[in-house]
């Protein structure tokens, strides 16, 4: 009789150490960014401008009387100015803010990981600001 598992139907298939840490590498050197990284980025979407300021006494007072929760920073100084720059690329495209950007330096980050990162953001929005955009000449 044959066994099935379920839970790990599409798992990959296992490789060694070595292996693995040289896939993950390449794969962190295509795309700029790490698996992590990548997840800091799309869970910054949620995320607004304001949670990006530090809570007043008078917000964090109001806060814990209505139970208004305030967003918490990343334990991780690099993902944190991370998670800043992609708050604003979501919000507002290539217009970033200089001191998140020497931030993001600061943090190891490099100018065209950056750029990757807002790339990807706005990609869809500019795509499909392409298509609406094109005037369709009826025939």
């Amino acid at each position: 009789m044959a066994y099935l598992d379920i839970d790990n139907m599409f798992a990959a298939p296992v490789r060694s150490r070595g292996a693995h840490a040289a896939a993950a590498a390449d794969a962190t050197a295509e795309s700029g960014f790490s698996a992590l990284e990548w997840s800091v980025i799309a869970v910054s979407r949620r995320d607004s401008i304001a949670s990006l300021d530090d809570p007043s006494r008078m917000s964090r007072a109001i806060g814990s009387l209505f139970g208004f929760g305030t967003t918490s920073r990343l334990a991780d100084p690099r993902l944190e100015a991370l998670r800043r720059v992609a708050v604003y690329a979501w919000r507002r495209g290539y217009a970033l803010p200089q001191a998140e950007i020497d931030r993001f330096v600061e943090a190891g980050f490099t100018i065209d990981q950056a750029e990757t990162l807002v790339a990807s953001v706005t990609g869809d929005r500019v795509g499909l600001t392409q298509i609406y955009a094109t005037p369709r000449i009826a025939a």
